[in-house]
């Protein structure tokens, strides 16, 4: 096992290139296996989760060629399905939340699929009744088994196209009915569809592939089935929530950064909200570049109440922003409340914020209230663990400031979702050493 040891107190400067969205990669990747020709995509983040679904292709025979900085080729032309009932495809698929985006291309193009039940962050439910119910009125037939914890879902005949009303605009799960219904026997309507930017390049590519899709950009969804898809080339998106994490990182060091290629257009809700939360940054082209300032002050709404800042389905602010929002918060000239809606488990690592001299109340699980320090006792470094993807970043950012000296255990949950942090971190003068537990 390893750790992150963190001199903080350092300031920031140079440039940083936000990598490939890892929420994008997982999709994209998933839907090479809808047509038999090759899909070259670009801009892949080399990280974990996304290396243990590429890892899960080639083991089912999808032909894998890298070609070098983050541009691979795929082609599902020979695939060995018999691979799918195997102990080994269970252990993988298991391990990656990520996985269940399978289940779709898999469905809709060779009749069946099974998935065990995926892995990824301890952070509250996260059901997939939405994935498989919208298959089941596409016509495949669904079966759990518990006793291996195994989902199945099997088609008889070809998919048919209907209208479904989703009862949560999911964003995988719409990802998951889109890509079975692109190769189903007639019309799909999909109403409260998601349409976040990652879904968006998700309908983008199937649509150069031979998919005949409306709507993308709205929550109301057309697609018209075809016979059969054809390869294409594609690049991903920055990641929004690498460029929010180093919005957040730059003005808790107290650091000018310019952030690279950001995908600003794409960005939604991000850059108002770290505006409100009184960080002073511009824009270049597609540069974001940080401004060096020593308090960030908070707004208020009009009536005098404190800043609320809550997820929300796109194009509200994602979820996966709200713990480095919270950590930013720590430091900052004023209150704010924090709502974490969607997932009842992410605000429980503020603990250890509270531990390094943060002065924050966990109302309930879904809700924490910061009151700001104003930078006059800075944070101190302890010893702590990273509890999930977006946490561990978040611990990190606090240490960056922090007084001292911290160790983060645990970090296998950062390397999940971000490519070499510590290297990219410490070209910007970051103080940080990746070390083996003793």
């Amino acid at each position: 096992m390893e750790y992150f040891e963190v001199k903080g107190g350092h300031r920031l400067s140079g440039e940083i290139r936000p990598q490939g969205a890892k929420n994008e990669a997982l999709q994209v990747i998933s839907a090479v296996l809808l047509t038999a020709e090759a899909v070259t995509i670009s801009n892949i983040p080399d990280i974990r989760d996304v290396n243990k679904l590429i890892d899960i292709l080639a083991a089912m025979g999808v032909k894998v060629s890298r070609h070098g900085g983050g541009k691979i080729t795929f082609q599902a032309d020979e695939l060995q399905l018999d691979f799918l009932q195997t102990k080994e495809f269970r252990r993988l698929a298991g391990s990656l939340r990520g996985s269940i985006m399978l289940v779709g291309p898999l469905l809709t193009r060779f009749g069946s699929a099974l998935i065990s039940r995926p892995g990824g962050d301890k952070i509250g439910r996260r059901r997939l009744d939405t994935h498989f119910w919208g298959m089941q009125q596409l016509g495949a037939s669904f079966r759990y088994d518990e006793e291996n914890s195994l989902y199945h879902v099997s088609r008889t005949e070809k998919l048919k196209g209907t209208y479904m009303l989703l009862d949560e605009a999911s964003v995988t799960g719409t990802a998951n009915i889109v890509m079975a219904a692109v190769l189903a026997e007639g019309h799909t309507t999909i109403f409260n569809a998601a349409c976040e930017p990652y879904l968006q390049q998700l309908c983008k590519m199937l649509s150069r592939m031979g998919a005949k899709i409306e709507g993308i950009g709205s929550n109301l969804l057309k697609i018209e089935g075809v016979e059969s898809l054809g390869g294409t080339d594609h690049r991903l998106l920055a990641d929004m929530i690498e460029v929010g994490s180093f919005i957040a990182m730059a003005a808790m060091t107290q650091s000018s950064i310019r952030i690279k290629d950001t995908d600003f257009k794409e960005l939604g809700l991000i850059p108002e909200t770290f505006r409100r939360m009184g960080v002073n940054f511009s824009v270049e082209d597609n540069d974001i570049i940080v401004h060096q300032q020593d308090v960030c002050e908070i707004e208020s709404f009009i009536d005098g109440s404190i800043l609320t800042v809550q997820d929300h389905t796109w194009p509200g602010l994602t979820p996966d922003l709200l713990s480095v929002v919270l950590v930013l918060a720590t430091q900052c000239k004023g209150s704010v409340l924090i709502h974490q809606k969607m997932f009842e488990s992410r605000l429980f690592f503020v603990d250890k914020l509270i531990d390094m001299g943060a002065k924050i109340i966990l109302c309930d699980p879904h809700r924490a209230t910061v009151i700001g320090l104003e930078r006059q006792q800075p944070l101190r470094g302890i010893s702590m663990t990273s509890p999930d993807i977006r946490a561990g970043v978040a611990l990190l950012i606090a240490a960056l400031s922090a007084k001292g000296t911290s160790r983060i255990h645990n970090i296998e949950q950062i390397d999940r979702g971000y490519q070499n942090i510590e290297e990219r971190l410490i070209a910007l003068g970051a103080k940080i050493k990746r070390l083996k537990e003793e």
